[in-house]
């Protein structure tokens, strides 16, 4: 059975779904030459929790969590199966290895976090589905200990995909024109993180509220980068933790569009 990398996406705009270029061609391609696995585990940035959370719905639904988009973004449907088994071996395994309980909440559906990169990545909506939340005050560390419970699915044939943003400054993002250049403090930030995933320094990492540049301003909350830790955590532990950036670019200037490989 193919053993497939844990990914961590940078989602954007949910508008990601209607463009042409960059991280959407890129995407688009991704999902083909990575391959067709069992199932697919998302921990998406979008679904916040005290407590982790697996959504166990054979039919999940498609979230439009957002207002003000294009009518287009709200006629996607993306209608694939869900995996209500591999969403309930997620939370037996986040379980066993935290002692966290989990709850299986059935009437979950996909949000943007998860349909959009998915609707690129695998159009047909044909692989079946589970999302997992992440959690509202689990921190780097917490999350890091979310991906390592669940690094055993990849072994079934489970995508581990983590869908957040490696930057996710809204304030500054209104006004920007889509293909607007990073500002410096966008662009270094987004080279610390590259360097230290290559380099494997889970560590710093960890710490990169005080040690990367501008780690604030790049992200007033912590949301949309703690997938990256829930996916450095379902890593080989061979590997050292380091992993690949498959994809770089901006959208708006401000939001770093990377995309990253471990394994």
């Amino acid at each position: 059975m193919p053993r497939f990398p844990s990914l961590f996406v940078s989602h954007g705009s949910p508008t990601l779904a209607l463009e042409r270029g960059g991280a959407a061609d890129f995407l688009r391609g991704y999902g083909e030459r990575l391959g067709r696995p069992e199932a697919i585990l998302v921990v998406s940035a979008h679904w916040e929790t005290a407590t982790p959370a697996a959504g166990t719905s054979a039919a999940p639904g498609t979230i439009h969590d957002f207002r003000g988009f294009p009518e287009a973004l709200y006629r996607i449907r993306y209608p694939a199966p869900g995996a209500p088994g591999t969403a309930a071996e997620a939370a037996r395994l986040i379980g066993a290895a935290t002692g966290m309980p989990v709850r299986l909440d059935p009437e979950r559906g996909l949000d943007h976090g998860a349909w959009v990169p998915l609707s690129l990545m695998y159009p047909a909506a044909d692989i079946p589905v589970a999302q997992l939340s992440i959690l509202r005050d689990g921190g780097p560390a917490g999350h890091l200990a979310l991906g390592e419970a669940i690094r055993p699915l990849r072994d079934a044939g489970v995508l581990v995909l983590a869908s957040g943003s490696a930057t996710h400054n809204l304030n500054e993002f209104r006004g920007n024109a889509h293909d607007a250049p990073a500002p410096g403090w966008v662009a270094e930030f987004g080279e610390w993180m590259a360097a230290a995933v290559r380099d494997g320094r889970t560590a710093d990492l960890l710490d990169y509220r005080r040690l990367a540049p501008s780690a604030e301003r790049n992200h007033p909350t912590e949301e949309h980068l703690m997938p990256l830790f829930a996916a450095i955590g379902a890593a080989s532990p061979d590997s050292g933790s380091r992993g690949t950036r498959v994809h770089a670019g901006h959208a708006f200037g401000v939001l770093a569009m990377d995309v990253y490989a471990f394994d």
